[in-house]
């Protein structure tokens, strides 16, 4: 008997691949996980999540995950700390409701840039998250483009890394610009490889901008790499904050010469006077990911936000039926620290 229901299960998974999986949502940005239902083809679950009068968060589930992978997604973005909080204690509910497995999808993994110590007395807070989220009863994780691929190693249980540079790359090449026009750069050292690999993708060379920080959270771009002088510049990043280093080095490329200047990001955090600075800067199209939740109808008409919704299914789906994740990619793996 029990053999047959073994052979009954394994040909309903089949059938139907998302059998089992139970996807739900914190507060943080439930669109985008009502798209990953959608491509996944089910539905974002039934959980309460309400603030008591002190601003402590309360949390139930309201269907049974007995014995299920759950998926839950949550990118850490503003208010970083409430939906840092709020992620754990959806963790621990799950936890104590018996599902098989937890994992966090993480589009956005907030706190990642203080990933080292680069003066004395300085905390790490990428691996405090990492180990608050161990604590609290997570099995894996799921993140997008961490800020430096070192946190992987910051956590003892499963993260599986992907990327959203294809999707970038992908609309840059729809725009069929002529590759001896184009220069990718990066805007600072630490982004060359990421650079370099969309520099491969598109066929097209490479320049550098060296940034310095004489200041907390404020970057000056001092010099440049490379020639680009009437050439069409993509630059690539991870984090756009407050635009002030994209900003600055979008400056310093029409300075040399540059004729069209195209930004490309994956996490658009925009804080303060990020989207007036980029509306103002000498900047044809930005290019983001909805790996933070932002009102589009504010942005300017220069800002693209494009879906990672499409990754992030084929990646839970993978994971709940122990398949290859790097499968999926193709350059971004050569990222890979």
């Amino acid at each position: 008997m029990m053999i047959k229901e073994e052979i009954y299960k394994q040909l309903e998974r089949e059938i139907n691949p998302t059998h089992d999986i139970k996807l739900f949502s914190g507060r943080s940005n439930p669109k985008l996980a009502q798209e990953v239902a959608e491509a996944l083809g089910t539905s974002v679950g039934p959980m309460i999540i309400k603030d008591f009068a002190d601003s402590e968060i309360y949390v139930q589930v309201k269907d049974s995950v007995r014995g299920d992978d759950v998926f839950v997604i949550q990118p850490l973005c503003k208010p970083v700390n409430q939906n840092l909080m709020e992620l754990l204690i959806i963790i621990d509910a799950f936890k104590r409701a018996s599902a098989k497995s937890i994992t966090a999808v993480i589009p956005y993994y907030g706190y990642a840039r203080q990933d080292r110590k680069t003066s004395g007395r300085e905390a790490i807070t990428a691996k405090l998250v990492a180990d608050l989220l161990t604590t609290a009863g997570c099995n894996r994780v799921l993140a997008v483009d961490l800020h430096t691929g070192q946190i992987q190693g910051f956590f003892n249980i499963l993260v599986d890394h992907i990327f959203a540079t294809s999707i970038l790359v992908n609309y840059i090449k729809k725009l069929n610009l002529n590759p001896e026009d184009v220069v990718a750069v990066s805007p600072d050292t630490g982004g060359v490889k990421r650079a370099r690999n969309f520099a491969k993708e598109l066929g097209c060379t490479l320049a550098i901008i060296d940034k310095r920080r004489d200041r907390h959270n404020e970057a000056i771009a001092n010099c440049l790499i490379g020639d680009v002088k009437d050439k069409i510049c993509v630059m690539c990043d991870d984090i756009i904050d407050t635009a002030g280093s994209i900003t600055e080095a979008a400056k310093l490329l029409k300075k040399e010469g540059a004729r069209d200047i195209y930004v490309c990001a994956i996490h658009p955090v925009f804080s303060g006077p990020a989207i007036q600075r980029l509306e103002e800067a000498p900047i044809k199209e930005v290019i983001v990911t909805n790996t933070i939740p932002h009102d589009t109808e504010k942005f300017p008409e220069k800002i693209k936000q494009l879906s990672v919704a499409n990754l992030l299914s084929q990646a839970i789906s993978r994971i709940h039926d122990d398949e290859s994740i790097s499968s999926l990619f193709g350059f971004e793996k050569e990222m890979k620290v």
